[in-house]
């Protein structure tokens, strides 16, 4: 399943771009994230990590694994799921200013594993990605103000 989603908002592409990588505080906004656990790469600590993300959805809490590569210059972030509930994910988030703030480009395709759960599931899980991005323009005005 694919989701594709834009947002305009008034803060730089730099400032969002630091939000969405800024993995350990997920659990202070992103709804359902319930806590996160960060390896960072030794040699990229800024550019590389492994962030595992436990969920909670009544009853259920699942977690997963995804590898994720922050890239200043290009001003994305993007993100592999490596184990849990997806037998794949890879998101692309892209961050552009454009005068009067920044456009934020994500884009997400995945496939839940098991196929007794995949066809109710994947389209909740899609739905979820909008209030994810209204989560992370939300705690963008918290963070950066109007």
């Amino acid at each position: 399943m694919q989701k594709h989603l834009e947002r305009h908002v008034p803060h730089s592409a730099a400032q969002m771009l630091a939000l969405v990588a800024d993995v350990d505080t997920y659990p202070q906004f992103i709804p359902h994230c319930e806590r996160m656990e960060v390896r960072r790469d030794a040699a990229a600590p800024d550019r590389k990590l492994d962030a595992r993300m436990h969920i909670r959805f009544s009853p259920i809490s699942p977690s997963y694994t995804s590898r994720i590569v922050v890239d200043r210059e290009a001003m994305t972030l993007k993100a592999r799921a490596v184990d849990g509930l997806f037998s794949h994910l890879d998101s692309t988030w892209r961050f552009s200013d454009d005068g009067q703030g920044a456009t934020i480009v994500f884009d997400i395709e995945f496939k839940i594993a098991n196929p007794l759960i995949r066809s109710v599931a994947e389209p909740a899980f899609a739905a979820k990605q909008e209030e994810i991005m209204d989560a992370f323009v939300a705690e963008a005005q918290r963070r950066y103000g109007a």
